[in-house]
C-alpha cells in the first residue's frame, strides 16, 4: 500500500471514527451545547438571508429544547425560509474547511466563530436562555482559540462542523419527513410556493448529501496533497 493510500484510509477512518462517535452521543448532555449552536446557525443564515435581500433582523429567540426563531420582516420571503436549513449545511462545510486549515488557522477560525456569537447575542438574541447560551458558547470558543493547540482547535471545529451537517439532515427528517404538519421552515415555503412540504424536505436532503459528498472528496484530495508535499521535497 503506497504512501498516498495510506493517508487517504487515514482519513476516512479518523471521519468515521467522528461521524460514529457523533451519531452514538447524538442525544447526550455532551453534544447538546453542539446542537444549540446549530439552532443558532440556523436562525442566524435566516436573518443574512433577510437582511441581503432588504429584510432586517429584530430579534433572535434561541430555547433550551433546541427550538429557535428569528423575526426577520422584509426581504425576499422564499430566500430567507430556505436559508435555515442550507445554512446549517453551508456553516458545516465553512467550519469543517476552516479545521483542515495548516498552521494557526484554526485557532484563528475558532476566534472568529466564537466572537462572532457573542456578537449575534449582544446584539439580535432576546430571550434569556439564548443570551446565556451565546454568551458562554462564544467565550468558550475564543479561550480555546488562545489556550488549545492548532490541534485542539482542529479537532473542536470538526466537532462543530460535523454536528452541523448532520444536524441539518436529522432536523429535515424530523420537521418534514416524520411530521409534515408540524410548523416548519418548509410548510411556509409550501404555503408560499404550492409545492408539497415533503418535496422540500426530500430536496434538502438531497442537497444535504451532496454537501456531505464533496466534503469527503474535498478531504480526501486534501489529504493528498498533505501526503505530496513531502515526497516532492
Amino acid at each position: 500500500m503506497d504512501a498516498l493510500t495510506k493517508d487517504r484510509l487515514k482519513f476516512l477512518a479518523g471521519f468515521a471514527v467522528y461521524f460514529g462517535a457523533l451519531w452514538l452521543m447524538w442525544n447526550t448532555s455532551l453534544v447538546y451545547p453542539l446542537k444549540v449552536f446549530v439552532v443558532l446557525l440556523h436562525e442566524v443564515s435566516h436573518g443574512l438571508v433577510a437582511m441581503a435581500t432588504g429584510g432586517s433582523i429584530q430579534r433572535i429567540v434561541i430555547e433550551a429544547n433546541q427550538g429557535g426563531v428569528c423575526y426577520c420582516p422584509g426581504g425576499n420571503a422564499f430566500l430567507t425560509l430556505s436559508a435555515g436549513y442550507l445554512g446549517s449545511m453551508g456553516w458545516g462545510a465553512l467550519i469543517l474547511a476552516a479545521a483542515r486549515t495548516p498552521g494557526k488557522w484554526p485557532r484563528v477560525a475558532a476566534m472568529a466563530i466564537g466572537v462572532m456569537v457573542v456578537a449575534v447575542t449582544l446584539f439580535y438574541v432576546r430571550n434569556v436562555f439564548g443570551m446565556l447560551f451565546g454568551a458562554l458558547f462564544g467565550a468558550v470558543l475564543v479561550a480555546a482559540s488562545r489556550y488549545l493547540p492548532a490541534e485542539g482547535n482542529s479537532g473542536l471545529l470538526t466537532a462543530l462542523g460535523l454536528t452541523s451537517c448532520l444536524y441539518a439532515i436529522l432536523d429535515i427528517k424530523s420537521d418534514i419527513l416524520d411530521r409534515p404538519q408540524a410548523l416548519s421552515d418548509a410548510r411556509m415555503l409550501s404555503e408560499l410556493t404550492g409545492v408539497p412540504t415533503l418535496v422540500w424536505g426530500i430536496l434538502w436532503i438531497a442537497l444535504a448529501v451532496l454537501v456531505g459528498a464533496w466534503l469527503l472528496r474535498q478531504g480526501l484530495r486534501l489529504a493528498g496533497k498533505r501526503n505530496d508535499g513531502p515526497l516532492q521535497a
